[in-house]
Order: C-alpha cells, then structure tokens, then sequence
C-alpha cells in the first residue's frame, strides 16, 4: 500500500478499546431485551386486565421475532455491511421500545415486544464486526467478552429492570430501553467502521419464508406446549408444519444458488458438531437463569425456599453476571494457548461440576448464589469458544450468517430448557395449605437434567477436529486469529503477502468451455501452506475470498466430477474479477466391440444396484461413449446394441476419478436374429 494510504488509514483507524466496548454494549441491550419483562409478568395480568397465559405472549413473541431475524439480518449482513444491518436491527428494538412506552393495550404490548426481538442477531453480527476491523491478538478477547454479554445483561437486568418498576412504573423500563437505543446507533454510526467484506448476490428470499415458517412452529410448539398441552391439536399440528416445511426447505436450500443457509458448509463435522454442541450448552445454561430466580423466590413454607422479593433475588444473580466478565479474559487465554475445542470442552465440564454440586447446595442463600456463579463461569468459558470454532471453519465473508445460525441453535436450546423446566415444575409439586408450590426434587431433577446436557456437549465437542488437524486434511480452513498457529515465526515467502490491509477478491470458477462450474471449491493458502481463506461458488460459479493482503498465494480449485487444478496466483487491490478454470472433467468412458468391429449408436446405461437411474450415452462412429462420472460407489453398466433384443450388464465400483469400462462381444441384432 502506498505510504500516503497507509498514513491516512492508520489516522481514522478508531480506537480497539471503544470498538469493543461499544459492540459489547450492544450484546448487553439484547439480553436485557429476554429479562426486562421478568419482574413485570405477575403484577401485567391486572395491568393489562388478561390472563396469566396471554401475559406469556409478551415473552414468546421476542421469542419467535429474534428466532426468526437472526439468521436473516446475519445472512443480510454478510451481504449488504455488518454495521448496516446493526443498525436497522436497533432501529427495530427502539421502535419496539417505544410502540411499548405509549402502547396502554395488550395487543401494542405484544406488538412491540416482537419488533424488540430483533436486537437479538446484535451479538452474532457485532462478533463477525470484530473478525473484520480489530488486530488479530485482539479477537480472541473481544469474542469472549461479547459472547459473555448475554449473561452478563441476563443477570444485572433483573435487578435493574425491578428497581425502576418499584420507582418510576413499568413504562420507565421502556424508555429507558428506548434511550439506550437511540445513544447505541449514536455510537455505533460514529465508532464502528462498515466492513468492506461481502458476498454479493440476491438475497434468498424463499428460503428466508421456509425457514421463518418452520422456525416459528418449531418454537412456538415448545414454548406453549406446556400450556397448551403435548397433545393438543395445536401443538402437533405446529410441529408437523414444522417437520413440512423444513423437508421442503433443505432440498430448496441445496439447490438455490445463494442459500439462506449454506447447508453444505454447515453440513461440515467442525460446524455440525459445534452448531450440536451450542444447542446442548444453551439447554444446560438457561436452567440456572430459570431456576435460581424461583428457588429464592419460593416462600420458606416450602421448607427450603428463602421468600425473597422479586428484586432482592436478581441482586443475588449480580455475582453471576460480574463472574462472566472476570473470566471472559481467562476464557481468550485457554483459546490463544490450547485452541477453542479445549475451551469449548473445559467450559462445559465446569457446567456439569457446578450443576451437579448444585443438586446438594441447597442450604443457604450463599450456596446457592454460589452455585448459580460456578454455572455463569462456565456458561462464559463455553459460549467465548463457540464464535472461535464457527469462524475457523467457513469462510471469511460468511461469518456473520454462520454465526448467526449458531446463535438461533443456542435460542433452540434454551427454549427447549424454558419448555422442560416448567414441565418439571408443574410435576413435582406438593400442597402447602392453599397454594400449590414445587418440590426440591424438581429442582435437583433439573440440576441433573443440565448437568447431563453439559456432559452431552463435552461427548460433541471431543470429536470437533483442532484447528491444526482440518488444516492439514482439507486444507479449506484459515487459522482464525487467536488460535494457535502451528507455523512459529514468518519466512520469506510469507512476507509476500502484507498482514495489514485485508483485500476482497472475487471471481467465478468455469470449464473448458467457459461454462460455470456450480458448488466448485477455491481455496487458498500462502506460500508457507498455510490457510488464508476458502469459498465455494455459487451456481453460477462465483466466489468471494477474503485474503491477508496482496501478494502471491497457493490456489487450489476442485469441484464434484471435476479433476483438480492448482496453481500459485498473484492477487492486487481492486481486482474486477479472477477467473479459475478446470480443465477436465471426470467422466466414465469406453469402447463397445463385437466380434472385434466397435458398435456404433449402442445404448450405455447406469444404474444404481438399488434400482436408481444414474445417466445414459450412445456410442459414436468409433464405437466410444461417454457420460459424466457419478459420485464414488457401486454401479452397474448395461450395454445394448440398436435393434437387438439381448445386451450385457456389468457391476463396477467407480473411484472418485476417470474410469474407463469396455465392453467385448455384444450381441448384434444379426446375431441375436439368428
């Protein structure tokens, strides 16, 4: 980069430290958006003059709004700037905020709690903000701090948000989330730079419905299944329209050429085991969130409940919340000195010990604060990792939507959490004079129940490979910064390429003919093997690589069907648009002979053992055919001359390369005729 360039972008470079905290701040607001509501709930029944079971739409309908918005602001993010799309989500919380403040009816309340929902997808974009602008030593740290931004403002939001209703009324909580809002877009559009890293492309609409439909089902089933009945005819009909409208989203998904989701990569080991693993962790974390409040809130007739008020119990959950700040540093350093599997793994463990000490820390208030601390160490340990093995294993300029599905699944987790535990609750019950209260063993029968949910995650997490272990099998995953690289110190050949001045390259992969090659793969290393990025093309064969800086690099193209190239490239700023060709085509081919003469316009067809038609050919003059090659496995190869009644079969195992099947003496129709 030119001197006078790099000068100018070193002088409007903002700040690491505010970045961060400003970013941080915005994952905070999202998780007061889930607790702002909690200590309203008892008292909205009279306020509002409705039932119990409508107050909980207040709840649900964040629910279902962040569930759904996640996914499609990430993806959106990926496509049109990060910091865009942070901002039309905080447009929509305050909106929501305010619809709330003004709104005096139920319907509003509901209404603005769901436009409330979309500051959920801050979190997974604000991380993939990170990614982009801060120095690479500085990722691990900020990832883990962000990541714990949602206990943090779970555990201080009680407390708070029960202060300002005992003091100023329920529409202060609003307001106040109103205001904080607005100084958050304030500071965001003035301190967060907008990312230059993209994918370009139309948005998939369809497949955004699809999954918004399922989603909606799926989590609507879950949260109201208690209520409604496991059942009921509502609740099995919302999971069968979830179950449909999945199965007609997945194929969708493998076909359109810019997925909503890009299953294939999500289909990895290191994204499906992680994605597994996040689901297992958000189940096991959000008991302690549901359960603690409860238990010190249960009046002391139950003869082990402490009566606290409302407010008192969430100071109880502030220890918890500060827990999460200590060790989001501790959690950087466990990722920067043994990779984010370990982290993942020792965050979970740490789930399950405190879980399972907390079955028998029941006693006293400061047990059980104890223990709803050991879980938040944990939870912060677990959750700093997640980010970490996500944006290891796909590509750069898709980190936001990856992380963004990562989240959803942490949400799928602790609904299905909400949806148990208030199973559990309402089974384990005893009669206390009039009321009706839960017993210990539901409590202890939670306790286990997330303990063994940790213990689950640890079992996924153990066979997520090390960031060292993909790299050298596939090649296709980057060291993410943070990560532990296994090369120690630069060489020449690194120096090629700057550290500074990240660059976007785009281009499309294409065959002999200039045709697109669809779902081919580019990856790409530096001169010393190591990853820098990779991205598999559209159908239309276009790619999108985020590289280190200019300089020359190791390219390696492959594709289903497709031989394999490779070659070192030079890549500049500002490149329009790179072209990577295959040259040849995998394919199945052979010669038809008879009586030493070869066939011409004989049948060749390919079958499945299992009965599936594969493709078919004719031969030409010189009696050769060819067809595309199928993917690895058994098959079976008829042959069938023009006009004969009789033709030769043959079963073949096909390798992952060209092959080439004769065939000898097929019967002619002279012959058969005969």
């Amino acid at each position: 980069m030119p001197a006078h360039l790099e000068k100018l972008k070193t002088s409007t470079r903002r700040p690491t430290w505010l970045i961060v905290t400003i970013l941080c701040l915005a994952g905070t607001v999202v998780a007061l958006q889930q607790t702002l509501m909690v200590p309203l709930l008892p008292d909205f029944p009279k306020i509002l003059h409705t039932s119990p079971d409508d107050v909980s739409w207040l709840v649900t309908a964040t629910l279902l709004t962040a569930a759904v918005a996640t996914p499609i602001v990430s993806k959106l993010a990926d496509m049109y700037g990060k910091r865009r799309m942070m901002i039309v989500a905080m447009v929509m919380m305050v909106i929501g905020s305010v619809i709330c403040a003004v709104g005096e009816s139920f319907t509003m309340l509901v209404i603005g709690r769901a436009f409330q929902g979309f500051a959920a997808s801050l979190i997974p974009v604000g991380i993939s903000i990170m990614r982009d602008e801060l120095p690479k030593e500085r990722v691990a740290s900020a990832v883990a701090l962000m990541s714990a931004t949602l206990g943090i403002g779970s555990a201080l939001g009680l407390p708070l948000s029960g202060l300002i209703y005992e003091s100023l009324g329920w529409e202060a909580i609003f307001w106040l989330s109103t205001v904080v809002g607005v100084l958050l877009i304030v500071a965001v559009l003035s301190t967060v730079p907008e990312s230059e890293l993209r994918t370009k492309g139309r948005f998939d609409f369809l497949g955004a419905v699809l999954l918004s439909i399922a989603l909606t089902a799926l989590l609507l089933a879950i949260s109201k299944g208690g209520n409604w009945g496991w059942s009921s005819e509502p609740v099995i009909l919302l999971f069968i329209t979830a179950a449909v409208f999945l199965a007609a989203w997945v194929p969708y998904e493998l076909r359109v050429s810019q997925p909503m989701v890009d299953l294939r990569t999500s289909s990895r080991r290191p994204v499906l085991l992680t994605n597994l693993a996040s689901l297992l962790v958000g189940f096991s974390m959000y008991a302690n969130m549901l359960a603690t409040t409860q238990q010190l809130q249960l009046p002391q007739i139950s003869g082990f409940g402490f009566g606290l008020a409302v407010t008192v119990a969430g100071l109880c959950m502030v220890p918890s919340g500060l827990a999460m700040v200590a060790f989001a540093p501790i959690s950087a350093s466990l990722t920067k000195k043994f990779g984010a599997k370990t982290t993942l793994i020792v965050g979970a463990a740490v789930l399950a010990g405190a879980y399972i000490a907390r079955v028998f820390l029941t006693g006293e208030v400061w047990m059980i604060i104890l223990g709803a601390t050991a879980v938040s160490v944990g939870t912060a340990i677990a959750y700093a990792a997640m980010p970490t093995l996500i944006m290891r294993a796909v590509p750069i300029t898709e980190t936001a939507s990856a992380n963004g599905l990562n989240s959803l699944l942490r949400a799928v987790g602790t609904s299905t959490a909400s949806a148990a535990i208030a199973a559990i609750l309402t089974s384990f019950v005893s009669r206390q004079g009039s009321i009706t209260l839960p017993t210990l063993s539901a409590f202890t029968t939670i306790f286990w129940l997330a303990a063994v949910a940790a213990l689950a995650a640890i079992a996924v997490a153990v066979f997520i490979p090390g960031a060292k272990e993909i790299a050298t099998a596939t090649g296709a995953i980057r060291v993410v910064p943070g990560v532990p690289n296994p090369a120690a110190a630069k060489t020449a050949s690194q120096a090629l390429v700057s550290d500074d001045d990240e660059i976007v390259v785009r281009g499309v992969v294409v065959g002999p003919a200039g045709k697109p090659v669809r779902n081919a793969v580019v990856t790409v290393l530096d001169l010393d093997g190591e990853p820098a990025d990779w991205s598999r093309a559209d159908n239309e064969g276009r790619y999108t690589l985020a590289l280190p800086g200019e300089g020359r690099y190791l390219v390696v193209s492959s594709a289903e069907g497709w031989a394999p190239s490779s070659e070192v490239a030079e890549f500049a700023a500002g490149e329009k648009s790179r072209v990577i060709s295959l040259s040849e085509r995998f394919g199945l081919s052979g010669t038809v002979r008879s009586g030493g003469r070869r066939v011409e316009n004989a049948l060749v067809t390919l079958t499945k053992p299992t009965g599936e038609f594969v493709g078919s050919a004719r031969t030409d003059v010189a009696g050769n055919y060819e067809m595309p090659l199928p993917q690895t496995g058994r098959y079976i190869v008829s042959v069938l001359a023009a006009g004969a009644l009789q033709a030769i079969a043959r079963q073949i195992l096909l390798p992952g390369q060209s092959s080439v099947v004769d065939f000898e003496d097929l019967p002619l129709p002279e012959l058969v005729s005969r």
